[in-house]
């Protein structure tokens, strides 16, 4: 095996095993020596690939975290034709993605209490963020969502799916998602403009 995929694999491994470790226990009950015992390797393979150690290395399964939900947000929007549809769907795939209890752990628990709020905004808003704000820009150019700025309106909406992210994470109440999606549907419809009337003799 050449040098280069061999650096590849030790880093897959390192990932793969830190992801497993990190969420079923937490970031702070887990240390260096289980990881590499874990992963097969060696500290040393683990900070030539982390300099920054277990923060680093945490850094990385919350970045790919993110983007698995990220792109599952975006495949389920994308699905559909209309603008409305896009972003209700989005916003229900995300909540759907964070039921699951390793990444509410590592994506909502875990990440900004790690890396501190604003580095974690900061992944965030590359994401499944970015993701809100340019279907909320969308339907403020269309004339479907009151004209307003977007970003404190996508800052709020994601605000509090994060909030229902973790509340649906903990509870056992039956038919949660829909329990969440009622209250936030009624959230968007606040926000939509009243129906465009035609031109007087048109």
């Amino acid at each position: 095996m050449k040098r280069a995929e061999q650096r590849e694999r030790t880093r897959a491994e390192l990932l793969e095993v830190s992801r497993r470790l990190f969420a079923t226990s937490g970031y702070a009950a887990v240390g260096i020596a289980e990881i590499v015992r874990e992963a097969g390797v060696t500290k040393g393979a683990l900070y030539h690939h982390f300099a920054g150690g277990k923060t680093d290395l945490f850094r990385a399964v919350l970045a790919q975290v993110q983007d698995e939900v990220a792109a599952s947000v975006a495949a389920t929007a994308d699905a559909e034709a209309d603008p409305w549809t896009r972003l209700t769907s989005g916003c229900r795939a995300f909540l759907a993605a964070s039921t699951d209890p390793a990444v509410r752990r590592i994506m909502l628990v875990d990440g900004p209490a790690v890396l501190g709020w604003s580095e974690w905004r900061a992944m965030d808003e590359t994401g499944s963020a970015s993701h809100l704000a340019d279907a909320l820009a969308e339907l403020v150019d269309a004339g479907i969502l009151l004209l307003q700025p977007v970003p404190p309106l996508a800052r709020l909406l994601s605000g509090a799916m994060n909030e229902a992210a973790l509340w649906l994470a903990e509870t056992d109440e039956p038919a949660a998602l829909d329990a969440v999606l009622a209250p936030l549907s009624r959230m968007l419809e606040a926000q939509r403009a009243e129906p465009r009337r035609a031109p007087a003799g048109a």
